[in-house]
């Protein structure tokens, strides 16, 4: 095995478990939202966001297989918008599932994405999906995931509707202070010679990380952890 290869999955097995517990619901939260009003459901929501490990691995995927910012701008409004419909429509219809299989599905976006990137459709000589219409479709998948997140806690009876869209504002802003940093050493990283070797490397973590929080979802589902 390459030695690039043996460190990143070194660094998978290492960090893997705190990913599985990255955005788990807890107790602390509750009782953030239960006290806090409106601007605690804004706080929960970014703080979501930013330890929501499969998604901003999956942003990271798609942003490093994009050149532009104008690019980076469109697909990320894509995601967005996808996001949101399922996060405010699931959570207000009060539509769920089992959050493992959920984040199953999430998981093999962030497989998915590494894949594409490592030209792994050229090589079984397989046409991949339109790039914009998957984006939007992971994005769908995503939202229901955040949804499914927030059906967890108690909201109460009152202000519902406010509520959600307070949650989907604070994963916004969430995700855009995520997203600075990844677009700053992504771009940065283009401009030096060893970019090809970052890349391999990263889109292979996001292979193996995929397969290992697909595996960790599973695990749960099936032993009700």
């Amino acid at each position: 095995m390459h030695v690039s290869l043996r460190r990143v999955l070194s660094l998978v097995l290492l960090f893997v478990p705190l990913l599985g517990f990255a955005h788990d619901v807890t107790t602390a939260d509750q009782e953030i939202l239960r006290n806090g009003g409106l601007w605690a459901y804004i706080q929960v929501g970014a703080t979501h966001m930013l330890t929501g490990y499969d998604h901003l691995l999956f942003l990271t995927g798609v942003i490093f297989y994009l050149n532009s910012f104008i690019d980076i701008l469109k697909f990320i409004t894509i995601f967005t918008v996808g996001h949101c419909i399922t996060l405010i429509g699931a959570t207000y219809a009060g539509i769920a599932a089992d959050e493992h299989l959920v984040d199953a599905v999430i998981a093999l976006s962030v497989l998915y994405k590494g894949f594409e990137n490592l030209g792994g459709f050229e090589k079984l000589k397989i046409k991949s999906p339109n790039l914009l219409l998957m984006v939007g479709l992971f994005g769908l998948i995503h939202g229901f995931g955040l949804s499914t997140r927030l059906q967890s806690f108690d909201m109460g009876k009152e202000q519902i509707l406010a509520k959600i869209l307070c949650f989907n504002l604070g994963v916004e802003v969430g995700q855009v202070l995520a997203l600075i940093p990844i677009v700053f050493i992504i771009t940065f990283s283009r401009k030096h010679t060893q970019f090809p070797a970052f890349y391999k490397a990263v889109n292979w973590y996001l292979v193996l990380a995929g397969i290992a929080l697909f595996a960790y979802q599973m695990f749960g589902y099936f032993t009700g952890h």
